[in-house]
């Protein structure tokens, strides 16, 4: 069907729930993610102890389950610090700011059909919240809004590491939110709508990570960007900020940034299912022989499954990558990420005029796989011709490069492409060493002095 018929969604099935209905959803939709919440992080601790062969939570109720819980109470018991040299109002704000945002995508989510497929106390109503046709830019707005309270953390501490990290993480977020906003488009362009709803049906025989798979690399590697986690959590890097943004902050307040850390992975992962892994629908073996398996309340177990299997990705990701440099994460950002998802958007919207133009698809096939080869034997050809001059210059020139000093400002520097550090001295190679040791070559001499005395 032409994409221009799809951009005409219906969503007349929306709006029309009594108020008690809508309040039903809405806290169920709350609870859906502080229950996950709860089991994440429990999850992630007993997973990542598994992976450095360790025990993870286990006095907590039973299996430790019980463990998110007890750090919950402990937080809200401990002492709660404000900062003497903090703006007073921003700095209390700014956990609220970071957390709201985080619970308000999951509206838009749906969990199962489109059609009133189930009935709650005898009311049948669809399995979500509201939609809207341009839900997903909805989406995209919400996750810029809760960069803010990051930002103000930094910024109202009154201190210079968490100003530092609130820095970071706007410039991380900057870097990142547009090539999510590209892998979007290239959904948009082959569902013909910005309705979650209407994206999830236009999967209905194929999931887009078949159909898109290079927008669901660039999204999986944007949603980790974005919620700040490890191996891209420069903003809280303990490393080399002490603690980032949320440094100065203890009590309620610290717990909810680690709430809305936690629930933005919910939602990420949400979207991805819903964008790219079939939304609610089945699994293709399943839904090959079993006809009802994406009707009643069986679509919103399949939606869990596949949010709590991209959870796992999280945490897989935190127990296995080390943390990137700064320079390092954007510079994927800026020279990998973006110049990767446009022309990818390229490609898509060039795929889909000449579908619209009822051209073949071997012909497609053809005309992309030609551009893409074409693209990159251009590139392989500059990159050769570019280290030609530069070998020749250098060789014309006869001069090395000025020696980089990266304590010239007063403070240590990281190099520019093509500078490069003045060599540092090293201790000599172990066999040149001679061994040094206190005391008698005996350690049970030294034992029987030490009870002597």
């Amino acid at each position: 069907m032409n994409s221009m018929l799809l951009a005409a969604e219906d969503l007349s099935m929306f709006g029309h729930d009594p108020w008690w209905l809508v309040v039903i959803k809405a806290v169920f939709c709350f609870a859906f993610l502080m229950i996950t919440v709860l089991f994440s992080i429990v999850w992630e601790r007993k997973v990542v102890a598994w992976m450095q062969l360790r025990i993870g939570p286990n006095r907590h109720g039973p299996w430790g389950l019980l463990q998110s819980l007890a750090d919950g109470v402990k937080l809200m018991l401990k002492e709660d610090v404000i900062v003497k040299r903090a703006d007073k109002v921003v700095y209390i704000l700014a956990p609220v700011v970071a957390a709201i945002p985080a619970f308000m995508a999951i509206a838009v989510i749906p969990f199962g059909p489109a059609g009133n497929e189930v009935s709650i106390f005898g009311q049948r109503t669809t399995m979500q919240l509201t939609d809207l046709p341009i839900a997903m830019l909805y989406i995209l707005a919400i996750a810029s809004v809760g960069i803010y309270g990051i930002v103000l953390a930094g910024w109202s501490s009154g201190s210079t590491y968490p100003l530092l990290g609130g820095l970071r993480s706007c410039a991380q977020m900057i870097s990142y939110e547009i090539a999510m906003g590209a892998a979007f488009a290239s959904v948009f362009l082959y569902s013909g709508s910005m309705s979650t709803s209407a994206i999830v049906e236009a999967q209905h025989d194929r999931w887009f990570i078949i159909l898109l798979p290079v927008s669901f690399i660039i999204y999986v590697v944007t949603m980790v960007g974005e919620t700040n986690r490890a191996p891209f959590d420069m903003p809280e890097s303990e490393g080399d900020l002490v603690g980032g943004f949320n440094t100065e902050y203890s009590s309620i307040k610290f717990a909810l940034f680690m709430l809305a850390e936690y629930v933005n992975m919910v939602t990420v992962s949400a979207v991805s299912v819903t964008l790219f892994l079939g939304g609610w629908r089945a699994p293709y073996p399943i839904s090959a022989f079993w006809e009802g398996a994406n009707h009643g309340w069986w679509p919103m177990l399949w939606f869990v499954v596949k949010v709590q299997l991209l959870l796992f990705f999280f945490i897989w990701l935190r127990g296995t990558l080390p943390r990137v440099r700064y320079d390092q994460l954007m510079k994927l950002g800026w020279k990998v990420l973006i110049p990767v998802s446009v022309v990818w958007l390229m490609l898509v919207a060039t795929v889909r005029a000449m579908r619209n133009e009822n051209m073949e698809f071997q012909n497609i096939v053809l005309y992309v796989a030609g551009a893409i080869v074409a693209i990159l034997l251009l590139s392989f050809v500059a990159d050769i011709f570019r280290d030609k001059k530069e070998k020749e210059k250098a060789a014309r020139d006869g001069e090395e490069p000025p020696a980089f000093d990266p304590m010239a400002g007063g403070f240590p520097v990281p190099p520019l492409p093509g500078q490069e550090l003045p060599p540092v001295p090293r201790r000599r190679p172990r066999h040149e060493r001679e061994l040094i040791v206190s005391g008698g070559p005996d350690t049970m001499s030294d034992g029987k002095e030490a009870d002597d005395a």
